[in-house]
């Protein structure tokens, strides 16, 4: 498995708003599909309504992307990903309620933008968002052995000595897998939050 390479993230935004690039949508949406999907979920969203979700914000990305130049003092990008993410929520909600209903949902839209509850969903999927990138990038940079036992030890949360057992190593190589991935995951995640602005 080999480590993935990515633009960083004004590189990205950039080349999205210069016109067709299918290489930097394909990235992006390899970034940034998981994320939504997962806010979505959280949000509450129907399963077979999630995929709509992703689609409708690529969608309406590839309309506003085109021109776009990201100015950091304006605000996070994430910050606007995450209006269109419910504006496209909320957008797929009144489609399937009556007129009577759709007053309500827009009430509901506006409360939902300013919301503790949603910030804080919302940030718990980006956090979950940075770790999932961050494993994937590991890629090559752990042998496959090394990646198990951490995924065994440290996700699944089998003790040290299953673990080892498991996959025949020693307890001592299954904490010191799960120790070097632990920091290099974190140097990761600040390098994606950083890269970020």
């Amino acid at each position: 498995m080999q480590a993935m390479v990515y633009s960083t993230h004004s590189t990205l935004l950039t080349r999205l708003s210069e016109g067709v690039d299918p290489a930097a949508w394909r990235e992006f949406h390899d970034r940034y599909a998981d994320l939504l999907l997962g806010f979505a979920r959280r949000y509450g969203i129907q399963p077979a309504d999630c995929d709509d979700v992703v689609q409708e914000v690529f969608l309406n990305l590839t309309r506003s992307m085109k021109g776009f130049e990201y100015d950091p003092s304006r605000g996070r990008f994430r910050a606007y990903l995450k209006t269109l993410t419910l504006r496209t929520i909320f957008k797929i909600w009144r489609q399937k309620k009556d007129a009577k209903a759709l007053e309500d949902t827009e009430v509901e839209e506006k409360a939902a933008k300013v919301d503790p509850e949603v910030e804080a969903l919302w940030e718990e999927e980006w956090r979950h968002y940075h770790i999932r990138l961050a494993m994937r990038r590991l890629g090559g940079e752990f042998s496959e052995k090394d990646r198990m036992a951490f995924s065994e030890y440290a996700l699944m949360d089998r003790s040290g000595a299953e673990t080892a057992k498991m996959l025949g190593l020693s307890v001592d190589q299954v904490y010191q897998a799960k120790s070097r991935i632990l920091k290099r995951l974190g140097q990761l995640i600040m390098e994606q939050v950083d890269d970020e602005g």
